[in-house]
Protein backbone atom coordinates (compact mmCIF):
# COMPACT_ATOMS: atom_id res chain seq x y z
CA UNK A 1 0.00 0.00 0.00
CA UNK A 2 0.89 3.41 -1.03
CA UNK A 3 0.75 5.79 2.19
CA UNK A 4 1.97 7.75 4.73
CA UNK A 5 3.29 5.49 7.34
CA UNK A 6 5.00 5.98 10.17
CA UNK A 7 5.43 9.79 9.48
CA UNK A 8 7.59 8.78 6.45
CA UNK A 9 7.01 10.89 3.30
CA UNK A 10 4.56 9.85 0.83
CA UNK A 11 6.59 6.67 -1.37
CA UNK A 12 4.59 8.18 -4.55
CA UNK A 13 5.16 11.22 -6.42
CA UNK A 14 1.76 10.68 -8.08
CA UNK A 15 -1.11 11.98 -6.05
CA UNK A 16 -3.66 10.41 -8.15
CA UNK A 17 -2.27 6.83 -7.39
CA UNK A 18 -2.04 7.78 -3.84
CA UNK A 19 -5.97 8.80 -4.09
CA UNK A 20 -7.08 5.49 -5.67
CA UNK A 21 -5.39 3.55 -2.73
CA UNK A 22 -6.68 5.57 0.21
CA UNK A 23 -10.17 5.46 -1.97
CA UNK A 24 -10.26 1.91 -2.52
CA UNK A 25 -9.54 1.29 1.64
CA UNK A 26 -12.12 4.00 2.14
CA UNK A 27 -14.99 2.20 -0.11
CA UNK A 28 -13.87 -1.23 1.92
CA UNK A 29 -14.27 0.21 5.49
CA UNK A 30 -16.57 3.37 5.66
CA UNK A 31 -20.00 2.02 6.39
CA UNK A 32 -21.96 4.56 4.08
CA UNK A 33 -21.71 6.95 1.17
CA UNK A 34 -17.17 6.60 1.36
CA UNK A 35 -17.45 8.88 -2.39
CA UNK A 36 -19.98 11.55 0.10
CA UNK A 37 -17.28 14.91 0.17
CA UNK A 38 -18.28 18.90 0.77
CA UNK A 39 -17.92 20.55 -2.18
CA UNK A 40 -17.28 24.52 -1.55
CA UNK A 41 -17.82 27.00 -3.98
CA UNK A 42 -18.55 31.02 -4.21
CA UNK A 43 -21.50 33.38 -5.21
CA UNK A 44 -20.71 36.13 -6.99
CA UNK A 45 -20.41 38.11 -3.95
CA UNK A 46 -17.95 35.80 -2.82
CA UNK A 47 -19.59 34.25 0.34
CA UNK A 48 -18.93 31.05 0.28
CA UNK A 49 -21.13 28.20 0.15
CA UNK A 50 -20.60 24.58 0.36
CA UNK A 51 -22.52 21.05 0.49
CA UNK A 52 -22.11 17.59 0.32
CA UNK A 53 -22.21 15.75 -3.11
CA UNK A 54 -21.04 12.43 -4.18
CA UNK A 55 -17.90 11.61 -6.10
CA UNK A 56 -18.40 9.48 -9.17
CA UNK A 57 -15.07 9.65 -10.92
CA UNK A 58 -11.64 10.35 -9.89
CA UNK A 59 -8.62 10.09 -12.23
CA UNK A 60 -5.82 11.96 -13.90
CA UNK A 61 -8.07 14.26 -15.31
CA UNK A 62 -10.02 15.77 -12.14
CA UNK A 63 -12.49 14.97 -9.90
CA UNK A 64 -15.99 14.56 -11.05
CA UNK A 65 -19.80 15.20 -9.75
CA UNK A 66 -23.10 15.58 -11.26
CA UNK A 67 -25.84 17.92 -10.33
CA UNK A 68 -28.45 20.25 -12.28
CA UNK A 69 -26.44 23.17 -13.98
CA UNK A 70 -29.58 25.66 -13.27
CA UNK A 71 -28.86 24.87 -9.14
CA UNK A 72 -27.81 27.15 -6.74
CA UNK A 73 -24.08 25.43 -7.21
CA UNK A 74 -24.41 25.39 -11.01
CA UNK A 75 -24.76 29.16 -11.32
CA UNK A 76 -21.80 29.31 -8.48
CA UNK A 77 -19.85 27.61 -10.80
CA UNK A 78 -20.87 29.40 -13.92
CA UNK A 79 -19.70 32.93 -12.69
CA UNK A 80 -17.09 31.55 -10.84
CA UNK A 81 -15.41 28.52 -12.39
CA UNK A 82 -13.31 27.17 -9.58
CA UNK A 83 -14.24 24.80 -6.33
CA UNK A 84 -12.45 23.10 -3.45
CA UNK A 85 -13.48 19.73 -1.96
CA UNK A 86 -12.65 17.61 0.84
CA UNK A 87 -13.33 13.93 1.75
CA UNK A 88 -13.42 12.57 5.29
CA UNK A 89 -12.93 8.94 6.31
CA UNK A 90 -14.02 8.75 9.92
CA UNK A 91 -13.59 4.80 9.61
CA UNK A 92 -10.20 5.00 8.63
CA UNK A 93 -8.94 8.36 10.19
CA UNK A 94 -8.02 9.77 6.76
CA UNK A 95 -9.04 13.14 5.03
CA UNK A 96 -8.42 14.55 1.47
CA UNK A 97 -8.53 18.18 0.17
CA UNK A 98 -8.41 19.79 -3.27
CA UNK A 99 -8.91 22.21 -5.13
CA UNK A 100 -8.47 23.84 -8.85
CA UNK A 101 -10.45 25.09 -11.65
CA UNK A 102 -14.08 23.37 -13.03
CA UNK A 103 -14.63 21.96 -16.31
CA UNK A 104 -17.69 20.73 -17.39
CA UNK A 105 -18.15 17.00 -18.17
CA UNK A 106 -18.48 16.14 -22.18
CA UNK A 107 -22.46 15.64 -22.78
CA UNK A 108 -21.17 12.07 -23.95
CA UNK A 109 -19.90 11.51 -20.55
CA UNK A 110 -22.85 13.05 -18.59
CA UNK A 111 -25.43 10.98 -21.18
CA UNK A 112 -23.44 7.37 -19.71
CA UNK A 113 -23.80 8.13 -16.12
CA UNK A 114 -27.22 9.85 -16.26
CA UNK A 115 -28.28 6.28 -18.08
CA UNK A 116 -26.82 3.85 -15.37
CA UNK A 117 -28.73 5.95 -12.68
CA UNK A 118 -32.13 4.00 -11.00
CA UNK A 119 -35.11 5.20 -13.38
CA UNK A 120 -36.53 6.83 -10.17
CA UNK A 121 -33.77 8.92 -9.89
CA UNK A 122 -33.80 9.97 -13.58
CA UNK A 123 -37.56 11.03 -12.90
CA UNK A 124 -36.65 12.83 -9.81
CA UNK A 125 -33.89 14.62 -11.77
CA UNK A 126 -36.49 15.83 -14.82
CA UNK A 127 -38.72 16.57 -12.38
CA UNK A 128 -36.17 18.90 -9.69
CA UNK A 129 -36.08 22.89 -10.32
CA UNK A 130 -33.06 22.51 -7.74
CA UNK A 131 -32.04 24.97 -5.10
CA UNK A 132 -35.31 27.20 -6.47
CA UNK A 133 -38.33 27.65 -3.98
CA UNK A 134 -41.14 24.88 -4.10
CA UNK A 135 -44.39 26.04 -2.72
CA UNK A 136 -45.24 22.64 -1.22
CA UNK A 137 -44.34 19.01 -1.17
CA UNK A 138 -47.44 18.21 -3.10
CA UNK A 139 -46.14 20.05 -6.07
CA UNK A 140 -43.01 18.04 -6.75
CA UNK A 141 -44.53 15.02 -6.42
CA UNK A 142 -47.38 15.79 -9.07
CA UNK A 143 -44.57 16.71 -11.32
CA UNK A 144 -42.64 12.76 -10.26
CA UNK A 145 -45.84 11.21 -11.27
CA UNK A 146 -46.64 13.17 -14.66
CA UNK A 147 -42.89 12.41 -15.66
CA UNK A 148 -43.69 8.73 -14.37
CA UNK A 149 -46.55 8.56 -16.62
CA UNK A 150 -45.01 10.80 -19.53
CA UNK A 151 -42.49 8.18 -19.63
CA UNK A 152 -43.97 4.89 -18.88
CA UNK A 153 -42.59 1.93 -20.79
CA UNK A 154 -40.01 4.91 -22.60
CA UNK A 155 -36.34 5.91 -21.42
CA UNK A 156 -35.83 8.79 -19.73
CA UNK A 157 -34.02 11.16 -21.48
CA UNK A 158 -31.11 13.49 -19.45
CA UNK A 159 -32.28 16.97 -19.48
CA UNK A 160 -30.30 19.25 -21.19
CA UNK A 161 -29.99 21.34 -17.82
CA UNK A 162 -28.56 18.47 -16.09
CA UNK A 163 -24.77 17.56 -16.51
CA UNK A 164 -21.20 17.18 -15.04
CA UNK A 165 -18.43 18.79 -13.50
CA UNK A 166 -14.56 17.83 -12.87
CA UNK A 167 -12.39 19.38 -10.77
CA UNK A 168 -9.18 19.95 -12.08
CA UNK A 169 -6.73 20.24 -9.41
CA UNK A 170 -4.16 22.30 -8.81
CA UNK A 171 -3.72 20.97 -5.07
CA UNK A 172 -4.46 17.77 -3.47
CA UNK A 173 -3.39 17.28 0.49
CA UNK A 174 -3.73 14.58 2.15
CA UNK A 175 -4.22 13.71 5.87
CA UNK A 176 -3.57 11.19 7.96
CA UNK A 177 -4.80 11.59 11.69
CA UNK A 178 -1.90 10.07 14.53
CA UNK A 179 -2.49 10.06 18.04
CA UNK A 180 -1.89 13.10 20.08
CA UNK A 181 -2.54 15.62 17.19
CA UNK A 182 0.63 15.12 15.64
CA UNK A 183 -0.82 14.25 12.51
CA UNK A 184 0.98 13.62 8.77
CA UNK A 185 0.09 16.50 6.33
CA UNK A 186 1.29 16.18 2.34
CA UNK A 187 0.28 18.60 -0.50
CA UNK A 188 0.81 18.17 -3.91
CA UNK A 189 0.57 20.91 -5.97
CA UNK A 190 1.29 21.98 -9.83
CA UNK A 191 1.05 25.17 -11.58
CA UNK A 192 -1.20 23.99 -14.60
CA UNK A 193 -1.82 20.37 -16.14
CA UNK A 194 1.44 20.33 -18.27
CA UNK A 195 3.26 20.56 -14.73
CA UNK A 196 4.93 18.04 -12.37
CA UNK A 197 3.56 18.09 -9.24
CA UNK A 198 5.22 19.44 -6.29
CA UNK A 199 5.12 17.10 -2.98
CA UNK A 200 5.69 19.00 0.56
CA UNK A 201 5.65 18.09 4.13
CA UNK A 202 3.24 20.64 6.27
CA UNK A 203 3.04 21.06 10.15
CA UNK A 204 0.34 19.64 11.30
Amino acid sequence: MTGLISGDFVESSDPFALFADWFAEAKAAEPNDPNAMALATVDATGLPDVRVVLLKQADERGFVFYTNEESAKGGELASTPKAALVLHWKSIRRQVRVRGAVVRVTDAEADAYFASRSRDSRIAAAASDQSRPLDSRKTFDARVAELQKQFEGKDVPRPAHWGGYRIVPSEIEFWQDRAHRMHDRVRFTRKDTNSQWTKARLYP
